[in-house]
């Protein structure tokens, strides 16, 4: 057995762990604070973290010993990539480990934006019974606008041409399933904005995508657009899309994320065509349990010198 010293700051499903302790001390500190981070992980040679802890230069100017940091997950925002690179760490995530709970989620907000599944359900809470107020639309026959068309977005697009929707996709680099491209149609933003009745997003927070979704591009989509991000919530300007909500240029929008999180009841969340989910998009069973033991696996590869299949810095 190795003598690695090995911290997870935001919990880790049992598969991970079990990995992780065959190869050495696993200290599991799952209510961290950022300051107790700062002051402990000189002590470590990995930390693996989800999407609460951050890991910031300040963390890796005191990781004396720290070699690999690992995301339990997709998206690495939360992790200070320049730094780690400045001081020589390596930093890896899971992304297939989760695309499928997040595209599954993506369709139930799709159909929740189309049929009001929400309002249906908690009207009929309050004893109302309010049928002739929610008529609906069909997924089928529909045009769905995918931006981002990596690992999740290709789970998307192939559950939603399931469901009988055209689906038509950008990306800036290689489609993840290039055998989406016979089936689908590669178009430019401006055109996917012009012809979908739906968009949904699967990009990364970075500089270029943030704030994608704002007043400009807003004002080229159809009169009526339904929009869902399960992505992260800062490619979406949220006062530009409040704006739209309330003068119905945007019918719906069912958002899993948001720039601020949690973001308390602000004004977009109580809005009335606003379905809000707490960023759940990876909240299942099997993502977690298959996240927990790909990012172990990818740490200990990290530790021990051997090839890694999902560097990200």
């Amino acid at each position: 057995m190795s003598n690695w010293k090995i911290l997870i700051t935001d919990g880790l499903h049992e598969s991970g762990l079990e990995i992780l302790r065959t190869a050495g001390e696993v200290h599991n500190r799952p209510d961290i604070t950022a300051e107790e981070l700062v002051r402990v992980v000189g002590e470590y040679d990995a930390v693996i973290v989800r999407g609460r802890t951050k890991v910031t230069p300040e963390v890796f100017d005191a990781a004396s010993h720290l070699k690999i940091v690992g995301r339990a997950g997709v998206g690495v925002d939360n992790i200070n990539l320049d730094a780690a690179r400045s001081h020589g760490v390596a930093v890896v995530n899971a992304p297939k480990s989760t695309s499928l709970a997040v595209a599954e989620l993506t369709i139930g907000l799709l159909l929740s934006t189309a049929r009001m599944i929400p309002k249906a359900d908690s009207t009929m809470k309050q004893g109302q019974w309010i049928k002739k107020q929610l008529e609906g639309i069909e997924l089928s026959g529909k045009t769905l606008g995918i931006i981002g068309m990596g690992n999740i977005g290709s789970a998307v697009a192939r559950l939603a041409l399931g469901l009988g929707m055209k689906v038509i996709g950008f990306d800036k680099v290689a489609w993840a399933d290039a055998s989406l491209v016979e089936r689908c149609k590669s178009v430019s933003l401006e055109e996917l904005y012009a012809n979908s009745d739906f968009i949904t997003l699967h990009v990364p927070l970075t500089g270029e995508t943030r704030g994608i979704i704002n007043a400009e591009t807003i004002a080229q989509m159809k009169q009526g657009v339904r929009l869902v991000c399960a992505a992260r919530g800062g490619v979406i300007d949220e006062a530009a899309l409040l704006e739209a909500l309330n003068t119905g240029h945007i019918a719906v929008a069912a958002l899993d994320v948001f720039t601020k999180e949690p973001p308390g009841l602000t004004d977009l969340v109580a809005h009335p065509n606003v379905i809000c989910t707490p960023h759940v998009g990876a909240q299942t069973e099997e993502a977690q349990t298959r996240a927990s033991a790909d990012i172990a696996s990818e740490v200990l590869n990290g530790l021990e010198g051997k090839p890694l299949r999902w560097r990200v810095a």
